[in-house]
């Protein structure tokens, strides 16, 4: 009888190391932590809408005009906003999904008036804040702005334009 009680345990044993050594043959996989990055990455910016401070005026002193990558707007000093459309800057950023994305904003820029005068544009955040990850393939980037704005004598009613810089670095 002890001789067959020795033999069942061992069986036991055995069966249960067999049955472990099934199931760890079954799940062995290759698992990378990270995925490999697509070559090549590839970043597109297209403009959508061009930042627009709308309609305002200004006393003397003058002030500013301040989009915000919310599309919301405010003003300080003497200028009064006006009702009428304006809007931030509104990108559309296209590339693999999981690039990061940094935006660098260039120096401030000059605007050229209708009727004379220059005002000075400084650009502002962006939304979604810098740097950030592309979460899909193509994401839409708001960016706002600063418009100094001096006294109706330098700064006269009229049309301003001109252009800025911004650079999208993939990393």
């Amino acid at each position: 009888m002890i001789h067959t009680q020795s033999i069942k345990p061992v069986g036991k044993c055995f069966m249960i190391i067999v049955s472990l050594v099934l199931l760890l043959s079954e799940s062995s996989q290759v698992v990378y932590g990270q995925e490999h990055p697509p070559r090549p990455i590839s970043v597109t910016v297209s403009v959508i809408q061009n930042l627009n401070f709308g309609t305002f005026y200004h006393g003397n002193a003058g002030g500013t005009v301040i989009i915000y990558p919310d599309g919301s707007r405010s003003a300080t000093g003497d200028v009064v906003l006006l009702m009428g459309t304006f809007s931030t800057g509104l990108y559309s950023v296209s590339g693999n999904v999981g690039t990061v994305i940094t935006i660098l904003n260039g120096p401030d820029a000059t605007l050229t008036g209708s009727s004379g005068g220059t005002l000075i544009l400084k650009i502002g955040d962006c939304d979604p804040p810098t740097p950030f990850i592309l979460t899909s393939p193509t994401i839409q980037v708001r960016i706002g702005g600063t418009l100094m704005v001096g006294d109706p004598l330098l700064n006269p009613p009229g049309n301003y334009s001109g252009f800025f810089n911004v650079t999208f670095f993939q990393e």
